[in-house]
């Protein structure tokens, strides 16, 4: 058996993050979820992930900061995580500004979850 691949979720919404648990526990995904970007750097900088969903609006350091600090990490493996971006303000950004920004995808809200398992799975074969 193949050993499970580790989701970061950055969210600030605890329902997002239930929902996103268990649609991906399911899938047999192991799951780990903060509240905002600068969790999410200390997290990286502890643990292995395999992908991190990362929201956009989030407090203390929003989605876009805590993304462009990561690609600027000197560790190459974890500067080149796949990150996909969950936003309900996608109207805001275009595609160009997330890849500008270093995401890798993005999946809007609110969460189509058949989308989102299909957008990990596409980042993590």
């Amino acid at each position: 058996m193949t050993k499970s691949k580790k989701v970061l979720v950055a969210e600030d919404s605890s329902v997002i993050i239930n929902l996103t648990k268990n649609v991906l526990m399911f899938e047999n995904y192991e799951i780990k979820a903060v509240k905002n970007g600068l969790q999410v750097l200390e997290c990286i900088e502890k643990e292995h992930f395999d992908l991190i969903l990362m929201d956009i609006n989030m407090p203390v350091m929003d989605g876009i900061e805590c993304t462009k600090a990561i690609r600027k990490l000197e560790n190459k493996e974890k500067a080149s995580l796949p990150i996909v971006a969950i936003t309900g303000n996608y109207k805001n950004y275009t595609l160009d500004d997330f890849k500008k920004a270093g995401l890798d995808d993005y999946v809007q809200k609110p969460l189509d979850y058949d989308l989102l398992l299909a957008t990990v799975k596409k980042h993590l074969t």
